[in-house]
């Protein structure tokens, strides 16, 4: 999630980490595919970002990044962060809680699956959410058993690139990770939400979902779901736009502040309705009636990133120093075409339905990986 020049920085490192890095916004196929790999995710490369922990970055923005740079990703880009509040990666069973945040979701009902659906939602976007969520770990997919190389604990040390035997390893999520769904309709979403406000609405979510101590959120991540129409921090800038990013609320970055938590350390997600930005943020970009293919992409990166980075940059990130150096693993593999070694591609979640995913870097295979064993 992590823009090598730009993204959020690491103000406890002192190194430019910038974790989270979403999907980039605006450009043509045609620049993705001369694309190098890890495309979207490196390209938020406007200083503008850099109070940013984590933005990834639209198409346009991918491709005028990687165009610039001809080297490929290194053997072992990745390595360990040293953990920050002791937390490096999510080593239990993720628990994702969805927040349809803000009166312009429009009136809720029920779906054919039990979701929760919106009149306000002419996409679908919250039904695709989540059954996404809901599938994860179910049918056999290996699209998430990337995650399962990640460690973290007091056996692993500061800059290592692979994990030893006695690690915290993040487990293989069996079973689906969709633990929560609310709809704040209290008040209407703000046009411009600040990275505090989008914070503190996932503070008053582990409150809601009655997660009040460190431990309930220790595998807890709270994505913050902005309806059509408004523009959370100001992610359709057409200069340093983005699709999305993950955080941690204590993160002094975020545009307002860091935001304080009672209920311990908390992972969330800048998810903006990201379909208005059109083809810069994925629309079609797998397939060809595919409206939902870039937030559904979307939404498995920022995920992706916060299980193997979830306290950015604690967890593994490149320090490379190349202009890739701050990159999480699904930066390094943004925006590939499908098609192309590493590019996104559907996967199916079986009942739960199949979905548009991009591949996520893997250290043990030196490659961006879309498909991979199961090890723990």
């Amino acid at each position: 999630m992590i823009n090598p020049s730009t993204a959020r920085r690491s103000v406890r490192t002192g190194v430019a980490l910038a974790a989270g890095i979403t999907l980039a916004i605006a450009g043509s196929s045609a620049a993705l595919a001369a694309t190098s790999q890890h495309a979207a995710a490196s390209a938020a490369p406007a200083a503008s970002q850099a109070h940013r922990h984590g933005v990834f970055p639209t198409r346009g923005q991918s491709a005028q990044a990687h165009t610039a740079t001809k080297s490929r990703t290194n053997p072992k880009t990745l390595s360990y962060g040293g953990g920050v509040d002791g937390i490096g990666v999510q080593s239990g069973h993720s628990k994702v809680y969805l927040v349809f945040y803000g009166t312009q979701w429009g009136t809720q009902t029920t779906d054919a699956n039990g979701n929760a659906k919106f009149s306000g939602d002419a996409d679908g976007a919250a039904s695709a959410a989540q059954q996404m969520f809901k599938g994860i770990g179910t049918n056999g997919e290996t699209w998430s058993a990337d995650l399962t190389q990640w460690c973290d604990g007091p056996n692993v040390a500061k800059g290592a690139t692979s994990c030893p035997a006695n690690a915290n390893f993040i487990p293989y999520q069996t079973g689906g990770v969709l633990a929560g769904v609310w709809y704040d309709n209290a008040a209407a979403s703000p046009a411009k939400a600040t990275g505090h406000q989008l914070g503190q609405e996932a503070v008053n979510a582990a409150s809601h979902f009655g997660n009040t101590t460190a431990a309930a959120n220790r595998d807890a991540y709270y994505v913050i779901l902005s309806p059509h129409g408004v523009n959370p921090d100001d992610y359709q800038n057409p200069t340093t736009g983005y699709c999305a990013w993950h955080d941690w609320n204590g993160d002094t970055t975020l545009t307002g502040g860091a935001v304080t938590s009672p209920y311990g350390d908390i992972a969330f997600s800048n998810q903006p309705y990201n379909m208005d930005l059109g083809a810069s943020c994925g629309v079609n970009f797998v397939n060809s009636n595919g409206t939902l293919d870039g937030y559904t992409m979307t939404l498995g990166h920022e995920w992706h990133e916060m299980m193997s980075d979830q306290n950015p940059a604690g967890g593994w990130t490149n320090h490379t120093s190349s202009s890739y150096s701050g990159q999480e693993n699904s930066d390094e593999c943004a925006w590939l075409a499908p098609g192309t070694t590493g590019g996104a591609a559907n996967v199916s979640f079986g009942t739960f339905g199949t979905f548009a995913e991009q591949a996520s870097w893997s250290n043990d295979t030196n490659s961006c990986a879309i498909t991979h064993a199961i090890l723990h």
